[in-house]
């Protein structure tokens, strides 16, 4: 279900240099919003759960994701160089999964770390908010993955869907209308989150088995589906 050469190809495009100058816009700019926060306002646990929640998870992962995710697939879909690889012996679902792999991968690092890092810039990890809000930062990242990846598979405009999805849904519904939290990976992921910090700094409108299920389902839902769309691709001359 891995191919290394896939992954390479994959990993490649993904971090070539203008790609990972943009990866790395958000993660620098929580990196400084943390170190200005903490100069200014001194450590707080409070403000701290609110840089990370407003900022580090209801945008920097979702766009980082969407980046990811549809910069996995969608660019060779568009110019026709996936064809390529759907010319080699490798099963669809396989190129799908190997694809998603690298796009978590690339997701964690470009928005857990530094999520961590602002954490235990703004308060020492106090009341276990940096841990708290890098768990969800990675699960996050893996539904994320998952969501962009199939995004990318499936249409050509996959980035401005994304970032509608990631800049409307998430950071502005998802955050502000009640019945449209339960339908949010920020909300699912702060389950997680809200189960690892102490006193009620993290919370969440979902409740963690209801969100743990929500999260595989759409993982594996979205993996699945991408693999079965990759299938209806034809190459040239088959029947």
């Amino acid at each position: 279900m891995y191919d290394p050469t896939v992954a390479r190809l994959t990993y490649r495009a993904l971090l070539g240099r203008r790609r990972a100058l943009i990866l790395g816009v958000l993660p620098l700019l929580l990196l400084v919003i943390a170190v200005a926060v903490r100069a200014l306002a001194g450590a707080d646990d409070q403000t701290a759960a609110d840089v990370l929640g407003g900022f580090a998870l209801a945008t920097m992962v979702p766009i980082i994701g969407v980046i990811a995710g549809t910069g996995a697939i969608g660019p060779e879909i568009d110019d026709g160089s996936v064809v390529y690889l759907l010319s080699k012996p490798i099963k669809r679902p396989t190129i799908i999964f190997t694809k998603l792999i690298v796009a978590i991968a690339v997701t964690m690092v470009f928005s857990a770390v530094p999520t961590l890092l602002a954490g235990l810039i703004l308060n020492g990890n106090g009341q276990q908010v940096a841990v708290a809000y890098t768990i969800a930062a990675l699960v996050a990242s893996i539904a994320y993955a998952a969501l962009f990846l199939l995004l990318g598979t499936v249409s050509r405009h996959a980035v401005v869907f994304g970032l509608v999805y990631a800049l409307v849904w998430e950071a502005l519904f998802g955050s502000l209308v009640p019945g449209a939290r339960t339908l949010s990976v920020q909300q699912w992921s702060l389950a997680v989150a809200q189960k690892v910090a102490d006193g009620n700094l993290v919370t969440s409108d979902v409740g963690l088995p209801t969100a743990t299920v929500l999260l595989a389902g759409v993982t594996v839902l979205a993996t699945w589906y991408a693999g079965q769309k990759l299938r209806t691709l034809k190459l040239a001359g088959e029947e």
